[in-house]
């Protein structure tokens, strides 16, 4: 072949320019679910942060209120549990931002461990001994021990995957876990339409609207667990032990 001939012929392009916007699109794309999950908390954290408020500044007593001022630790404890849960837990969802920063994602999750039993067994606790509010009955009070008790179960479980190496049960379960956690923020879009359509609701439809926040978040995590491409099950080199949420 001649040289004038190689000289006619185009040269290859090498594909890292395009590789780099391709990963920087996915990078991107892979926020969405992290913000979408805290932009459904922010309506809890909101409530959470004004009954804190409340608590703090001896506001009135009311029958709504009266078991938190009578025994403020258990609702205390619930409210900051479930703030850094569900904001910090979002974070772990981000695939991209967890591969590069393996360190961060064990850190967060020593911290999302105790936070999340604390939310459930503070929730445990305060539907088994606070007195009921108006409003709430049998129903309501056995779907949240149930998910409660579920969402102790699946922190147990997700660390027990974790500590064998089990890299995807451990996401499973502690997706599931933080489904379950993430429960009061689905629960303002049951109990919207409802309340502005139809006004306050019942004791049985206000427990049926409860139950289907967390049966939803349940639904959605086991689709996406479901969706999730097979792989192998153990880390070779090693999952971070104690690690929290993942996805």
């Amino acid at each position: 072949m001649t040289d004038e001939s190689k000289a006619g012929r185009p040269r290859p392009r090498s594909g890292r320019r395009t590789d780099d916007r391709n990963t920087g699109a996915s990078d991107r794309a892979g926020w969405l679910v992290p913000a979408g999950l805290i932009a459904l908390s922010v309506v809890p954290v909101a409530a959470g942060a004004a009954r804190l408020t409340e608590l703090a500044g001896g506001a009135e007593v009311t029958a709504e209120n009266a078991r938190f001022f009578a025994m403020p630790l258990p609702v205390v404890l619930h409210i900051l549990g479930a703030s850094v849960y569900s904001v910090l837990g979002a974070f772990q969802f981000a695939s991209g931002f967890r591969r590069r920063k393996p360190g961060w994602h064990r850190a967060a999750g020593r911290i999302l461990v105790p936070c999340g039993l604390v939310v459930a067994l503070s929730g445990l606790w305060m539907t088994l001994f606070y007195p009921r509010p108006p409003g709430d009955g049998d129903l309501l009070s056995g779907f949240r021990l149930v998910f409660g008790s579920a969402m102790v179960g699946s922190i147990i479980l997700g660390l027990a995957a974790i500590r064998r190496r089990d890299v995807a049960r451990h996401r499973a379960w502690m997706a599931r876990a933080y489904a379950i956690g993430m429960g009061a923020g689905t629960q303002v879009f049951t109990h919207l339409p409802w309340i502005l359509i139809l006004g306050r609701p019942g004791e049985l439809t206000r427990a049926l609207l409860m139950g289907a926040g967390w049966v939803i978040n349940l639904a959605v995590a086991e689709w996406v667990i479901r969706k999730r491409p097979s792989r192998p099950s153990r880390a070779s080199s090693g999952a971070a032990l104690g690690s929290g949420v993942s996805a």
